[in-house]
C-alpha cells in the first residue's frame, strides 16, 4: 500500500476513480468527433476552397452544399447538438434530471457540445457565413467561447468551502513532514498573494492571475521535479514535464499540486463568484439569441424550398 492510498479515504478514492472514467469518456467523445470532422475536412478540402461561383461545377457540390446530402444532415446534427446544450440548464429546473449524474460531468458535456455544434454548422454552411445564418453562426461561436470561460470559472469555485479548507490544512501538514522535496523549493509552487492584497484586486485582475498561475503551474512543477531527479532522468522526462519514475517524488508533487490549487481557489473564492455571476449575464442572452436566429433560419429555409 502506497502512502497516497493510506492517506486517502475510500470515498475520495472512489470519487477519483469515477472522475477518471468520466475524463476518459470525454476524451473518447472528443477524439471521435475530432476525427470525423478532420476526415470531412480532408474529403471536402478541394470543394470548400472553391469560390462560390465555381462550387456548382464540383462533383462534390450535390453532397457538400448546405442543402446537399451531407450538408443538410450536418445541419440537422448541428441543431440536435445545440438542443443537447440546453439539457444542462434544463437540468437545474427538472427534478428528475438533477438526480442523474454529477453536475460537473453534465457541464463538461455541455461544453463539448457547445464546441462541436459550431464546427458542425460551419461544415453545413460550407464555410459561407452570410445573412441570417451567418449572424446565427457567429452568435453560436460566441456562446461556445464563453462556455470555455464558464467551465473554467465553475472549476475555481469549491463546492464545499469548509471541506476545502480542512483539506488545505491536512495537505499542508503532509508537506511539512515530507523529506523528499526541500521546503524552500516548495514555496515557489505554493506562493500566493496575501489575503489583504488579493482583496484589493478587481475581479478581472484576479481572474487573470488565476489563469496565469494555472498556465505557469506545469512549468513550476517541472522545475520542482527536475530538482529531485538526476540529469539523465530529467532529460528523459523532458525537463521534468513528464512524470518521474520515483513514485514517492510523484506523490509529494501530487499533494503539493492539490494544495496549491485548493489554497488559490479559497483565496479568490469571492472574486471567482463575482465573475461567474457576470458571465451568466452575458452567456444566457447569447444562447437564447442563437436559438431564435437558428429557428428563423430553419423556417425561412423551409419556406423558400431550400430543404
Amino acid at each position: 500500500m502506497t502512502a497516497h492510498t493510506a492517506l486517502a479515504p475510500p470515498s475520495i478514492t472512489l470519487a477519483a476513480a469515477g472522475q477518471e472514467q468520466h475524463r476518459r469518456r470525454i476524451m473518447t467523445v472528443s477524439l471521435v468527433a475530432t476525427s470525423l470532422m478532420a476526415g470531412l475536412a480532408l474529403y471536402g478540402a478541394n470543394y470548400y476552397t472553391l469560390s462560390q461561383a465555381d462550387r456548382p461545377f464540383s462533383p462534390k457540390h450535390h453532397l457538400l452544399k448546405p442543402s446537399g446530402v451531407i450538408g443538410i444532415n450536418l445541419g440537422l446534427l448541428g441543431v440536435l447538438l445545440f438542443c443537447g446544450i440546453f439539457l444542462y440548464p434544463l437540468r437545474k429546473r427538472w427534478a428528475w434530471l438533477r438526480k442523474q449524474g454529477d453536475s460537473r460531468h453534465w457541464l463538461d458535456y455541455h461544453v463539448v457540445l457547445g464546441i462541436a455544434a459550431p464546427v458542425c454548422i460551419a461544415f453545413h454552411s460550407s464555410f459561407k457565413f452570410r445573412g441570417l445564418a451567418g449572424v446565427a453562426f457567429w452568435v453560436m461561436v460566441a456562446v461556445g467561447l464563453s462556455g470555455f470561460v464558464g467551465r473554467y470559472l465553475y472549476a475555481q469555485i469549491p463546492r464545499r468551502v469548509a471541506s476545502a479548507e480542512v483539506s488545505v490544512r491536512v495537505l499542508s501538514g503532509v508537506l511539512t513532514y515530507q523529506k523528499v522535496i526541500p521546503q524552500a523549493d516548495l514555496r515557489g509552487l505554493l506562493h500566493l498573494p496575501s489575503p489583504r492584497q488579493a482583496s484589493r484586486w478587481s475581479p478581472l485582475l484576479a481572474l487573470g492571475y488565476m489563469a496565469a498561475s494555472d498556465l505557469a503551474r506545469p512549468f513550476r512543477i517541472a522545475r520542482l521535479r527536475a530538482r529531485g531527479m538526476g540529469v539523465s532522468q530529467t532529460i528523459v522526462s523532458v525537463g521534468g514535464l513528464l512524470p518521474a519514475r520515483d513514485q514517492q517524488l510523484e506523490w509529494v508533487i501530487g499533494v503539493a499540486r492539490q494544495q496549491a490549487v485548493l489554497a488559490r481557489r479559497i483565496l479568490f473564492l469571492s472574486r471567482a463568484q463575482q465573475v461567474f455571476k457576470l458571465w451568466h449575464v452575458v452567456h444566457k442572452p447569447f444562447s437564447y439569441a442563437f436559438a431564435v436566429l437558428a429557428l428563423l433560419h430553419i423556417v425561412v429555409a423551409m419556406l423558400l424550398g431550400f430543404l
